[in-house]
């Protein structure tokens, strides 16, 4: 669809607003809860899980965010919980520290711990417990999954969407390939709103330097089957988060049903993913 010079500047203030609101996902290493001090007050944390660290670390860094102030959206990785009450003693504990909006997913443990080998049969547990969380997210693959067909992520998402309010794209660096699976998960039935999955500008040397830390998976992964993306920053090439952004279909992206937000991975360059958020505020 051609945008024309009304509906642009429009496109703008809708990207403008959802940059400047974002949730920023960090991840829970040693320093991040310092890190989190160059964060506006009012900012939404996501606090992610692995199983290199446990869910307990996941814990201590959304106690330490709370206790600074943040509303925060802990992760939680269905392989990594042993039975149902585990999954009853951590939501209790979240909640306790006045968490109400929790993150689903399946995880990356090639071998589940307990009896939770999805999200969906770990949230199918979740709804029939007494709790006081109000918003439940999963997770969704525009670009798809290495280990899982599109039809099989397509019926999971099905199966997931009757106990969440929302859903969030894992990493995808083409607004073509996210408007096109957009359109075609709401034409199977996929009503759940939106929250984009964004990567923060990316210093190329500190990303490389935090997945060997944190193991591979989380963030190198993710960019190495991106199509020309990793060459780009390689070659010293300009990576703009917000590019992705203004080339989503106008239609969709002032819509709140379709997209509600932005989820920034961090990749824990807090302060660069800050000052981005300034600039594109500042530049509105």
């Amino acid at each position: 669809m051609a945008i024309d010079h009304v509906s642009g500047a429009e496109n703008f203030r809708v990207v403008n607003s959802l940059i400047s609101s974002a949730n920023i996902e960090v991840i829970p290493l040693r320093g991040a809860d310092e890190k989190l001090a160059a964060l506006p007050a009012d900012t939404t944390v996501t606090i992610t899980c692995s199983p290199k660290f446990g869910l307990e670390r996941t814990l201590d860094h959304v106690a330490m965010a709370r206790k600074a102030g943040y509303r925060v959206v802990p992760h939680l990785a269905a392989r990594q919980v042993v039975d149902q009450a585990h999954l009853q003693e951590f939501v209790g504990r979240i909640t306790g520290l006045g968490v109400d909006d929790l993150y689903v997913i399946g995880g990356d443990a090639d071998e589940p711990v307990g009896i939770y080998d999805s999200a969906a049969q770990l949230l199918a547990d979740l709804a029939g417990m007494n709790h006081s969380l109000t918003r439940i997210g999963i997770a969704c693959y525009p670009e798809g999954h290495s280990k899982i067909s599109d039809s099989e992520l397509l019926d999971s998402l099905i199966e997931k969407q009757q106990y969440a309010d929302y859903m969030v794209s894992q990493l995808c660096f083409e607004a073509d390939a996210l408007t096109g699976w957009l359109k075609r998960v709401r034409s199977q039935g996929i009503t759940l709103p939106l929250r984009i999955g964004l990567a923060a500008p990316l210093s190329t040397r500190k990303l490389v330097e935090l997945s060997l830390r944190i193991g591979v998976g989380t963030s190198i992964r993710y960019l190495t089957k991106q199509r020309g993306v990793v060459g780009n920053l390689l070659l010293g090439g300009s990576y703009r988060p917000e590019d992705l952004l203004l080339g989503i279909d106008p239609e969709l992206l002032s819509d709140e049903t379709n997209i509600e937000g932005i989820h920034l991975f961090s990749f824990n360059q807090i302060d660069a993913t800050v000052a981005w958020q300034r600039r594109i505020t500042a530049s509105g």
